[in-house]
């Protein structure tokens, strides 16, 4: 393959120039020039920047390439059997186990070898989890905590709320996964309870943590309001008061390095560490984590195996709950459960795994916002399970108050379009004076995007926004900082202690000659405030994607969709920016893209669902 045929896949945009240095690298370290081998670096490359872990020659074995995928084109990968037999004769080329820099195993997958590492090392910590049983558990307190904690299961139902504190108690490993609503708030409070009355007057180490500042601030919150009303003695409840971070700052971020202070050899100093919105944490973050989680410290993930995966390489909470499969608990689970509580469970396992894995993983159910007349959950739950029709016509229909369709209007009316809305959900808080009010009203309405760039792009929908705003005379947008701007930090400060997703707003200060400055509130909702200049990487959120919004709840909100299909549209991203919403979640969109969106899933190529459910 010469320059001018690597020119041509750039030009065409298959690959990106970070692939084609990759493949080119790759090529020069083998001494051969084999252009099977160039293919496959430069695609593995590809891979990991969409997010997939790796990638699968079976998928585009005897394939053409495009940029939208296998199509007509002029480059046609070899078949699988020949593509498979060469790579696996090349020196850079290795089995699972080798020190290569390319990584092949019997499944024809080919990984970039940290990737690879990452995924190994995370899959064998979690089985070792899963098969590790807690012997030191007094079962006499523990029936009582849970029958204390927990209201009785009617006949034939059960109580997955107390089958997820069960499971937290008497595996290692415990995985909690449900949608907004479902009360993963409340049942971990509950659990720390449970764990604090377990150690008496031995002093248990919690961690808590998550992703973002403002995912780490709304699990402190939930828990310090949680401790409140629960059925405990008062020095369980002072124990609970405990503080959230960021996961890099649990592990203690390097400078200019990829690693962390705690790791493996400096394991964290904690007996139970949980971790929320895991649905966003990439596979080489959550591997570093557990390999600093000590062997015999209990781990506790909660999410939404259904949200959006992360941004960087991975779907690992998916895979972890093996989404798309109906997983039952053992016969032997079931009855430690039924000893312990009198509650009876039925196994049922779709996916047939008697890996121990399925002990661990816990699907809450219940919606406790959502009830049988919620719009949105009706709506939420016809999205996830891929009924975009079904989800049409709940907008439609009109039976609904808390959900609404509108046709996305044109770039050059959009303003116009938005302007009552813009002006009535931003208005409050731009007339607050008192800041922690003006927080409050800030966080009761977003516009969420589905794109960066193009006419409906956070960008674009971010200017739009001010222009409106200043047409009323609410903001002075003609100048950098001005009184009421709300920003998005996007780059982690930990001298600042501010951090990716930390939402701030601009106002005068009255204790520096009302000059202005970033306020922002930390988790015990106390004010922090800095010169706007000393800000790290940030943007204006009016707008902000439905990454971004991950984490995060509003009273209201405005989804707006692209005027065409892009990739980028998926069942996972409607249906959580669908979920970001409490009270009412308002679409703009097209029906044809709309329903593309709801009928196309987020799959990312990975090995760690095999290895953990067999």
């Amino acid at each position: 393959m010469d320059e001018k045929d690597i020119r041509h896949l750039l030009h065409q945009g298959i690959f990106s120039e970070l692939d084609l240095h990759f493949a080119r690298l790759m090529a020069r370290l083998s001494n051969e020039k084999a252009p099977e081998l160039f293919f496959a670096a430069a695609l593995v490359s590809r891979a990991t920047g969409e997010g997939h872990i790796c990638m699968d020659l079976s998928v585009l074995g005897g394939k053409t390439l495009s940029i939208d995928g296998p199509a007509n084109g002029a480059f046609v990968c070899p078949e699988l059997k020949t593509w498979h037999k060469l790579l696996g004769s090349q020196s850079i080329v290795g089995s699972p186990g080798d020190y290569r820099p390319l990584i092949l195993d019997d499944r024809s997958r080919l990984y970039l070898y940290r990737y690879w590492e990452y995924e190994k090392r995370l899959a064998d910590d979690l089985t070792r989890r899963a098969a590790g049983e807690i012997d030191k558990i007094y079962m006499p307190l523990l029936k009582d905590g849970l029958s204390r904690l927990f209201a009785a299961a009617k006949k034939g139902e059960t109580d997955w709320q107390k089958v997820a504190a069960s499971v937290s108690l008497t595996i290692r490993f415990c995985v909690i996964s449900g949608g907004p609503g479902t009360g993963k708030s409340t049942l971990i409070a509950k659990i720390l309870a449970l764990n604090l009355e377990q150690a008496g007057d031995l002093k248990i180490r919690i961690a808590l943590a998550a992703p973002t500042g403002k995912a780490a601030a709304r699990l402190q919150e939930a828990i310090q309001n949680g401790r409140e009303t629960l059925p405990v003695e008062d020095h369980v409840k002072e124990a609970m008061a405990i503080g959230a971070s960021t996961i890099h700052r649990l592990l203690g971020t390097v400078a200019g390095s990829p690693y962390f202070r705690h790791n493996a050899e400096n394991p964290l100093p904690v007996d139970l560490v949980v971790i929320d919105e895991a649905s966003m944490v990439d596979l080489a973050l959550l591997s570093k984590l557990v390999q600093a989680v000590p062997a015999d410290a209990r781990l506790i993930l909660l999410g939404d195996r259904d949200q959006l995966a992360s941004v960087e390489a991975g779907a690992v909470l998916g895979d972890i709950c093996n989404t798309g499969h109906a997983n039952g608990f053992s016969g032997e689970f079931c009855r430690k459960f039924e000893e312990i509580t009198g509650d009876r469970m039925d196994t049922i396992s779709e996916s047939g795994s008697e890996q121990e894995i399925r002990d661990c993983v816990v699907q809450l159910e219940k919606s406790y916002r959502f009830g049988k007349e919620s719009g949105i959950g009706a709506l939420s739950r016809a999205v996830n399970r891929g009924h975009g029709d079904i989800a049409m016509s709940l907008f439609k229909n009109g039976g609904h108050d808390d959900i609404k369709w509108k046709a996305l209007p044109p770039p050059d009316a959009l303003e116009r379009a938005l302007r009552e809305t813009v002006i009535g959900c931003y208005k409050p808080y731009l007339k607050a004076e008192d800041p922690l009010e003006l927080f409050h009203l800030f966080e009761r309405f977003r516009i969420l995007c589905a794109l960066r760039k193009g006419p409906f792009g956070v960008s674009a929908l971010n200017s739009l926004v001010e222009q409106a705003l200043k047409k009323e005379k609410l903001i002075d947008p003609d100048r950098p900082w001005y009184r009421g701007r709300p920003v998005l930090i996007t780059r982690n400060d930990y001298n600042l202690e501010l951090f990716n997703g930390d939402i701030g707003i601009i106002l005068p200060d009255p204790a520096s000659n009302h000059e202005l400055r970033a306020f922002f509130m930390s988790s015990n909702r106390a004010l922090r405030k800095f010169l706007p200049a000393r800000l790290p990487e940030h943007e204006t959120v009016y707008a902000m994607t439905v990454h971004k919004s991950q984490g995060s709840e509003f009273d209201r909100v405005l989804l707006l969709l692209p005027d065409r299909d892009t990739p980028v549209l998926t069942r996972e991203l409607i249906y959580t920016g669908i979920t970001r919403a409490r009270q009412g979640v308002e679409v703009w969109g097209r029906d044809a893209v709309f329903l593309k969106g709801v009928g196309r899933r987020t799959l990312r190529a990975s090995g760690l669902r095999d290895v953990l459910w067999g």
